[in-house]
């Protein structure tokens, strides 16, 4: 097979870029509501201490998860003119490394419930070695997927995983109503798309051989791994240290205001990376085309999520009570905290697609372990208070970190901050005034809960709107809005961080 066999098309990057940007919207859209009707459902029919059980595993599965790829995914993904034999070794490389992991992810299990003194925690832990497994099998059909744009297949993989998994979930509950609901949705979500993959591609492994010149793509992983296992302590300390120290109970309201708020803010920014890092590594050497590509989509990123985010986060006493039931209503405070982090994360979530696509994995590796430093610091002031103490610290150091991660994008590269904040401010500034004037005007909305609801994410949306037109940044990303139902923007695309 030749290398070019792996790549699109001639001629089709404008087509497939804007393809692709509309079924993944779509997709992810059916995924997010999947994993919203998820909290909802699940929470209903499993108690707060199964998804603290399951909670406490998985900082575990994602610490083991750093490694399994090595960013090997992404290398396949960006490297201009990759060779059958170089995809095969790095399909192997994965194999075994998932293998590895999934033995030492069985061995340091009765250490995990050791630790936090919970023995059910022991046999899910060794159980969830199955996924790690599922996923090195499938890491390299997807990256070839993914560098021949096939965005529409891999749309569909994901949506029928999502509703696959949700289904065995719910099922489960009628078998054995206990966490291991939960595990067999998530190993389902594993398996079926490494299935479809495999399908899907036309690639095949042979047996492996020693390859020349693979050091550099290797080198490139390492980079990702790098930032991958700084992030890790980010994303995942937050829950160690509240189910050690303050228990399952507190992780478990801790866990559902993060899965039902900054969970779907990062599965918004994450599937679009797919489409955007393929698209940009090859504009990475027409500055113009590249920035202008990435200043048309994150301002309607930050349109579609930023005014979501300051209604839910401002209704919050209402909210969780209504969706999840009144024995979550504890959460309903931990959830306005987060909901501060929420209004900068669909702006800094994306700026991995610049450091990969750009070849800058080194800076990347750098900035993960500066968000990492300030992250765990932050977990630490917050954690006398409980979980609220975390979240409310977590949302801080976020704004303390954004400036700084804008300017050191900017220190290389098509794009600036300066540029970064001429499209954004319209919106960010727009979303904080909304949920200021939702909380302001909260006793003057209707008395019924759908409907209180319902008018304060319509005036979250009119807000940020009226804010944007203000801003000749703001009206231009408006109209690009507007444009996207005749399928301006991926016309345009081309032209273009818990």
């Amino acid at each position: 097979m030749q290398a070019n066999a792996f790549d699109p098309p001639e001629g089709s990057l404008r087509r497939s870029v804007g393809r692709g940007a509309i079924v993944t919207a779509l997709a992810q859209s059916v995924r997010v509501a999947t994993q919203i009707v998820s909290v909802i459902v699940l929470s209903r029919l499993l108690s707060p201490q199964d998804f603290g059980v399951v909670a406490m595993c998985a900082p575990v599965l994602a610490f083991i998860a750093l490694f399994q790829d090595f960013g090997l995914t992404q290398a396949t993904i960006q490297k201009s003119g990759i060779r059958h034999e170089e995809v095969n070794y790095l399909f192997w490389i994965n194999v075994a490394v998932s293998t590895l992991l999934a033995c030492v992810l069985a061995g340091a299990a009765p250490l995990v419930a050791a630790f936090y003194g919970e023995p059910r925690v022991a046999g899910l832990v060794a159980a969830l070695g199955l996924q790690i497994i599922a996923y090195g099998l499938g890491a390299q059909h997807l990256a070839l997927l993914t560098r021949r744009m096939q965005f529409v297949r891999l749309a569909v993989i994901d949506v029928a995983s999502a509703i696959a998994g949700l289904a065995v979930s719910i099922a489960w509950t009628f078998i054995d109503r206990s966490y291991w609901a939960l595990f067999a949705g998530t190993l389902t979500g594993a398996v079926l798309p490494t299935l479809c993959f495999w399908a899907s591609s036309r690639w095949r492994p042979s047996l492996p051989r020693k390859v020349d010149g693979i050091s550099a793509l290797i080198n490139f992983g390492a980079g990702i791994t790098g930032f991958n296992f700084a992030n890790f302590f980010a994303r995942n300390l937050d829950n160690v240290l509240i189910g050690k120290y303050w228990g399952e109970a507190q992780l478990g309201l801790y866990d559902r205001a993060y899965k039902l708020l900054l969970f779907p803010l990062s599965q918004i920014t994450n599937p679009l990376s797919k489409v955007m890092v393929p698209a940009l590594s090859r504009l990475k050497d027409e500055p113009d085309r590249y920035r202008s590509a990435y200043l048309r989509v994150m301002p309607l990123i930050l349109l579609v999520a930023l005014p979501g985010v300051a209604f839910a986060t401002a209704m919050s006493d209402v909210l969780i009570p209504f969706v999840l039931g009144e024995q979550w209503r504890q959460s309903s405070d931990i959830f306005l905290a987060l909901g501060f982090a929420g209004l900068l994360q669909p702006l800094n979530n994306p700026a991995g697609w610049l450091f990969v696509s750009q070849g800058r994995s080194g800076d990347f590796m750098r900035w993960g372990i500066i968000t990492a430093l300030t992250s765990v610091l932050a977990f630490i002031i917050g954690l006398p208070y409980g979980a609220l103490g975390v979240a409310i610290a977590y949302a801080a150091s976020e704004y303390l970190r954004t400036p700084f991660l804008w300017l050191y994008i900017g220190k290389t590269g098509p794009l600036r901050a300066s540029h970064v904040l001429r499209a954004a401010t319209p919106f960010v500034l727009g979303a904080h005034l909304a949920l200021a004037a939702i909380w302001f005007a909260k006793p003057l909305l209707p008395g019924q809960h759908i409907v209180a609801m319902a008018s304060a994410a319509v005036l979250a949306y009119m807000i940020t709107i009226v804010i944007a037109v203000a801003f000749a940044s703001g009206r231009e990303a408006l109209r690009e809005a507007l444009k996207l139902l005749p399928a301006r923007v991926p016309a345009a695309a081309p032209s273009e961080a818990k």
